[in-house]
């Protein structure tokens, strides 16, 4: 079938061959508008693919398009094929939309950067490596843009490399996802051999037959799924990489963070539910893992100083909720956050890089405070996503948000203790988020003499997505609106439902009924607690400032940990690094050095000792030969007749 799907992915390929081959020979405004270019037009194709998929029945919705045979041996073939579906449909454009805002936005960030045009070459790879993994057809085909956006995740931390920290950082997430990319190939191994087939429409469809639910294999393919999608996703125990991917510049972050590679694991997890469900046991750990990530990481940023920093672990704590819910089989709901925290996310992330621009590249939010009369579009924009993200109602987290914690309470595979945990992780993130808001827009201004001379709202290149993103942050919400609200229906996951019928038919699970009254109930604990957060936040950093000083002095074990992010990094340093670099060290001194090379080196001089010895005996003179074997036979006749000699008597 001929589609514009193809053309979707190529076009950021295209701008990428561009600006890579071309790069230094191109304006830099030229390089802005080639790299967003492309994108824009991925995203009015992905407008059209959305549209041609609407226009189907909704137990139809599924277009491919299959551009040639990869590989085909006994028993194996995979093509180069793509798939769209409603999940899928989102997921493009939710990629190709928020990345264009992303890639304006970096047109104004990165405007006298001397590398803008390596800069821009890199985001259309993320975008077509990105775009290659949810559009894959296929397990293989999406391991492809699973490692691109690794790749680039590489390149981009690490933009700028005569940092030594930027460089640290881009090979610790390159490291750290090796570690889940292990555990996705081992998976998709055990799946092929089960299943014999790697393409998601027919492994769907078989497995309810190749594999026993609730059996050692299933369970341990979904397990190694997962452990790929806690390193793409930043999930426990392979979350380290994401706070440092920070040293990238602030559209990078906004990137990885909101729109591309930390959805990626999600995405996986979406789309392989059939798979998931028929695994109690790795259910049950994906919601374990995500309720514990989330509330993890929401605690570590209380005390994070660095703007981008909070948002990191922000970003980590959220991603945790989407877990969560897919642990619970709410994946709709899952995805429905996914796609709202793309918004406020990178609303939030691109506000964050306007405050850094305008400060001068100063990061802690010490020494801001004040800035909203310097910055109004910034602040204001920034403090819709922070009310989107607190779940204020009405607003896109609320709505999401609320879903989750909803599923978790009342699915056949939630408990109380889930939900729980989801509404502590949301007062806590309402306090953190508002502390950002009122450290950095109000109070006294803390920075220098010399920074406050340069304050300034960012330019309109920089402002206009921000504005698109937070008309995003308040409305992107209301297609999911749940049925407790009017009795609508939730078009969101209406639109999903023929994505995952296969995992509701293998669960024989319906819809929860329970009194709309516990729904109301929970909803209104939630929002009055995350109400009491941002009174607690209003007063620690606004009204008695001196407060949050007394209580870090009354408990400083506390504040020490959670500052010192649990010294999770330090524990990995000093239980996994240094044995593994004192081991490399001895396989190189000792292995290596001493015994390969030892016996290899020892061998040579040997060889080498004797020749030397031997050399004596060819001279290249006859006299010399003749003697040596005159004396030679005289000696063998003399031992010759000395035996013969020994035995005759």
């Amino acid at each position: 079938m001929n589609t514009v799907l193809p053309l979707i992915v190529l076009f950021p390929l295209v701008g990428f061959l561009i600006n890579f081959l071309l790069a230094g020979k191109l304006s830099r405004k030229l390089v802005g508008i080639i790299g967003s270019g492309t994108v824009l037009i991925s995203f009015l194709l992905s407008i059209k693919a959305f549209l041609d998929l609407t226009a189907l029945p909704a137990d139809a919705r599924i277009i491919s398009d299959t551009l040639y045979n990869w590989m085909a041996v006994e028993g194996f073939s995979v093509d180069v094929s793509f798939l769209l579906d409603p999940l899928s449909a989102i997921m493009i454009l939710v990629v190709t939309g928020v990345g264009f805002l992303i890639h304006v936005y970096s047109i104004g960030y990165m405007a006298h950067d001397e590398g803008v045009g390596r800069f821009f070459a890199y985001l259309n790879l993320f975008m077509f490596s990105m775009l290659t993994l949810v559009l894959a057809s296929n397990f293989l085909l999406m391991f492809v843009g699973w490692e691109g956006v690794g790749l680039c995740s590489y390149l981009l931390i690490g933009f700028w490399f005569e940092r030594d920290s930027a460089t640290e950082a881009g090979k610790k997430a390159f490291v750290v996802n090796r570690i889940g990319d292990f555990g996705f190939l081992l998976g998709m191994f055990i799946i092929f051999w089960n299943v014999g087939s790697l393409d998601f429409q027919t492994v769907t469809a078989l497995a309810p037959s190749a594999f026993a639910i609730g059996g050692t294999v299933i369970t341990a393919a979904t397990l190694l799924l997962f452990l790929g999608a806690t390193g793409k996703s930043a999930q426990i125990p392979l979350y380290v990489w994401l706070p440092d991917a920070m040293e990238g510049p602030t559209p990078v972050s906004a990137l990885i963070h909101a729109a591309t590679m930390v959805t990626a694991g999600v995405y996986m997890l979406a789309r392989s539910s059939a798979l998931f469900v028929m695994a109690p046991t790795t259910m049950m750990v994906v919601a374990v893992i995500g309720a514990a990530t989330a509330l993890f990481a929401a605690t570590i940023a209380l005390f994070q100083n660095d703007i981008k920093r909070v948002l990191a672990y922000s970003t980590v704590s959220q991603l945790g909720y989407m877990f969560m819910a897919c642990g619970v089989a709410a994946f709709g709901a899952g995805v429905f956050h996914l796609m709202t925290h793309a918004f406020f996310k990178a609303l939030l992330f691109l506000g964050a890089g306007s405050v850094i621009h305008g400060m001068s590249d100063e990061q802690d939010m010490r020494k801001m405070g004040g800035l909203k009369k310097y910055m109004p579009v910034t602040f204001i924009t920034m403090l819709i996503a922070t009310l989107a993200i607190s779940g204020l109602p009405g607003i896109s987290g609320f709505f999401s948000k609320d879903e989750i914690l909803w599923q978790a309470f009342s699915s056949d595979l939630g408990h109380p203790a889930l939900w729980f945990i989801g509404m502590i992780t949301a007062l806590l993130t309402t306090f953190y988020m508002f502390r950002l808001i009122f450290m950095t827009f109000f109070g006294k201004e803390r920075m220098d003499e010399k920074t406050k001379s340069h304050l300034h709202e960012s330019p309109k290149v920089m402002t206009i997505p921000l504005i698109v993103l937070a008309i995003l942050s308040i409305a992107g919400g209301w297609i999911g609106i749940p049925k407790l609200f009017f009795g609508a229906t939730n078009f969101f996951e209406h639109w999903l439902e023929p994505v995952f019928a296969p995992a509701q038919r293998i669960l024989h699970s319906s819809e929860a009924h329970h009194a709309a009254s516990t729904e109301w109930g929970l909803m209104a604990i939630t929002v009055t607690l995350s109400l009491g957060a941002f009174a607690l936040a209003l007063r620690f950093y606004l009204k008695k400032p001196e407060t949050v000083t007394r209580l870090r002095e009354s408990f400083p074990g506390v504040h020490r940990l959670l500052y010192g992010k649990y010294f999770i990094d330090e524990i990995y340093d000093r239980l996994i690094i240094r044995p593994l670099h004192f081991f490399s060290i001895f396989l190189w001194k000792i292995v290596d050095v001493l015994l390969i090379d030892g016996l290899i080196n020892g061998g040579a001089f040997l060889v080498g000792g004797v020749s030397r010895v031997m050399r004596y005996a060819q001279s290249g003179r006859l006299t010399s030969y003749v003697t040596v074997f005159t004396v030679g036979v005289a000696l063998i006749t003399g031992v010759m007749l000395l035996l013969g000699y020994s035995i005759g008597n």
